[in-house]
């Protein structure tokens, strides 16, 4: 058996070397890109809203429909190109919450729907909700932290809209977003214990009289 040489070794090393190389810069090239997109999908969605809401004779009224719309076409979009759902819902979300401030709007109001909106449309398309719930808040809270809104406030109310919905598509999936959320927004047990008597609606769909009151806990920044 022909013995190694100290070239063959290092052609070797050379050759795992490269490969690894390769694997890093291919990384690195496809979270660019993967960045890019999130900030596109940010800025048509922040300008989206904002010009909808400026062209609007009420802000507060208009902000839910205009809300409501921009989430389920994301939500089209993202069930027709087959995925990329983790992705648009956090870029959709952080859009949606900026576009709302640079009007004026309240973000809080806006964290709460744009999240209820991402986790039941999730659920409609068969989609991850915890997931989906995790990218939609983690989106609110950049969008409050770059507007300099309150984030806790923000980031609780936006909790408190996931659950919410959750608790509209069963046991499972509030479990689920409770448990994922849980380690996003400091104080959102307190959200959790508020949210957990709607699923006694489960059966009826009928919301709790409760929920519009989720928003009230406030977690600290």
């Amino acid at each position: 058996m022909p013995e190694k040489t100290v070239a063959s070794e290092t052609e070797g090393k050379a050759g795992i070397s490269a490969a690894g190389t390769a694997v890093k810069d291919s990384i690195i090239g496809s979270l660019k890109g993967l960045n890019e997109i999130e900030a596109e999908i940010v800025s048509v969605v922040r300008n989206t809203v904002a010009d909808a809401l400026r062209a609007a004779d009420t802000v507060a009224t208009t902000g839910v429909t205009v809300t409501r719309d921009v989430v389920q076409g994301a939500l089209q979009a993202a069930e027709e190109v087959g995925t990329g759902l983790t992705v648009s819902m956090k870029s959709v979300a952080k859009g949606v919450v900026m576009g709302v401030g640079d009007v004026g709007g309240n973000i809080v109001t806006t964290a709460q729907q744009v999240a209820k909106g991402v986790v039941s449309g999730a659920g409609d398309i068969g989609a991850d909700v915890a997931v989906a719930a995790s990218r939609a808040v983690h989106g609110v809270i950049e969008a409050a932290q770059e507007i300099g809104g309150d984030v806790g406030g923000a980031a609780t109310a936006a909790a408190a809209g996931a659950i919410e919905a959750a608790g509209m598509i069963g046991k499972t999936a509030i479990r689920a977003v409770q448990d994922i959320l849980a380690g996003v927004v400091t104080g959102v047990k307190d959200v959790v214990s508020t949210a957990l008597p709607t699923t006694q609606h489960e059966q009826t769909n009928e919301p709790s009289e409760a929920q519009p009151h989720l928003i009230l806990p406030k977690s600290k920044d």
